[in-house]
């Protein structure tokens, strides 16, 4: 959101920059004892606010006022200023000094309107442009600022309307096309929000917000390879924009491209300095390569900078069971799940850690605490018979894998259970176990070379022929 132009209405735009400079030395050197018309006071100031020194530009205005203290024009620019500078409460008092000597001015309506903005005073805000909009009802800057406070108060199919209507008074208006690109994203329209950023970007194509947003839609859509231009673009421009190379890596992990994305990671570092974020994505394409002890050392960096980092703990702990170092996975998923007590898939590899290290006690607790917080887990309900039947508790583990098949009765699932009901001597329930596996995958024969040797089994199966 931006004022209405600072610039005087009978400006002289056509004055030479090194007279402007001169009459800014001759006022800097003379100070307040010499005299300036209104016109070079008018000059100065703006010569002042263009370079962005708005104590300087206050000052001169105020000058201006003293000589011409109904001039509606130099509070309103007086409001404009005192805005720039924080003192918004100052500002409103010069914007309702201008109103009260012009109550029509549109452009000082408006900046009383992004005033109210800044203040979060929304409705107010919105009542400055409904006032502006009864004057000028076809001004487009009105409805643009209208839009961006409807935004802000997250009333956004009223932003919308209120920005289609500033496009279609003025098409060339770049910002409003961004803020409509903007708003239709957080819609979730993602079709609309990239028009939109297409045409912003027709008209200003240097604007590197823009190719970055048009970026996060992008991978949003799935479309990664555009994703990944688009960013390239905003960091053409921007070259130390760290968000674009960050989410350009997450595009390219999604296209596969893992060394790239680490490329585009390390970049944010060199940036931005250490981010536990940043370390852990690293970390996790380094994982993804199964590259674990480089993928370690960066766990361990995002668990420096974020030692509450419960997902950087679970990762760590997946690279040392990948390297079965089964003590220090458990450690770190036993980090993981006190961070994070509800989260089942930290307590799912915390129990395949468990397993893995044989400790099958502490496994079995583990298993009963995901299927508690993920009762439809079928894996974790027959990774929990599994273990309970390694254990000898083989009516539980039956139990067990009566829920996975309820779950989704897949081959797997009754051979496993076939397994347990042969161990228990139920032959007659483990051959019916085994037909029902290759009645629903003929393929399945293929994972029960355990049964082959008895001949009982074979026949009963139909595996002789």
């Amino acid at each position: 959101m931006s004022f209405f132009e600072f610039g005087f209405d009978d400006a002289d735009d056509a004055l030479d920059p090194s007279h402007i400079e001169q009459l800014v030395a001759a006022y800097e050197a003379q100070g307040s004892s010499a005299y300036f018309d209104s016109d070079t006071l008018e000059e100065i100031a703006t010569y002042y606010y263009e370079r962005g020194r708005f104590e300087d530009a206050l000052g001169v205005i105020d000058r201006l006022l003293a000589l011409h203290p109904t001039a509606s024009d130099a509070w309103m620019r007086r409001g404009i200023l005192l805005s720039h500078l924080g003192r918004h409460e100052e500002a409103l008092q010069a914007y309702e000094r201008a109103l009260s000597l012009n109550p029509t001015d549109t452009e000082t309506l408006v900046n009383l309107g992004i005033t109210l903005d800044n203040l979060g005073r929304f409705e107010e805000a919105l009542q400055a442009y409904e006032r502006a909009l009864q004057i000028d009802p076809l001004n487009d800057e009105i409805y643009y600022n209208l839009g961006i406070t409807l935004e802000r108060m997250d009333r956004l199919e009223e932003a919308v309307q209120a920005l289609e209507e500033a496009a279609r008074l003025n098409p060339d208006h770049p910002e409003v096309w961004y803020e409509l690109g903007f708003c239709y994203d957080r819609l979730g329209d993602d079709e609309r929000s990239l028009a939109c950023y297409d045409r912003h970007l027709e008209l200003d194509p240097y604007s590197a917000d823009a190719w970055y947003n048009r970026g996060i839609v992008l991978n949003r859509m799935g479309r990664y390879r555009e994703a990944v231009e688009s960013y390239d673009y905003a960091i053409a421009i921007q070259e130390d924009f760290g968000s674009a190379w960050y989410n350009r890596g997450n595009a390219l992990t999604n296209l596969g491209d893992l060394r790239g994305a680490i490329e585009s990671y390390e970049k944010v570092l060199e940036i931005e300095g250490g981010d536990p974020a940043t370390y852990y994505n690293i970390a996790l394409a380094y994982e993804e390569l199964q590259e674990y002890e480089t993928a370690i050392q960066y766990f361990q960096l995002a668990l420096e900078e974020d030692p509450a980092y419960a997902e950087a703990w679970y990762g760590l702990g997946c690279c040392y069971d990948a390297l079965e170092r089964f003590e220090e996975a458990i450690a770190c998923m036993e980090r993981a799940v006190t961070l994070q007590p509800e989260t089942s898939e930290f307590w799912y590899a915390k129990a395949d850690c468990e397993y893995n290290a044989r400790r099958l006690q502490d496994a079995l607790q583990s298993y009963r605490r995901v299927i508690e917080l993920d009762p439809q887990n079928r894996d974790a309900w027959l990774d929990y018979a599994e273990t309970l039947l390694e254990a000898g508790y083989v009516e539980e583990a039956l139990q067990a894998y009566r829920q996975a098949l309820t779950l989704n009765p897949d081959a797997r699932a009754y051979i496993r259970q076939a397994r347990a009901l042969l161990a228990l001597g139920r032959s007659e329930e483990g051959i019916r176990s085994l037909k029902m596996a290759l009645r629903l995958d003929p393929s399945a024969k293929d994972e029960l070379p355990e049964f082959y040797r008895d001949a009982s089994i074979r026949r009963q199966l139909g595996l002789d022929g």
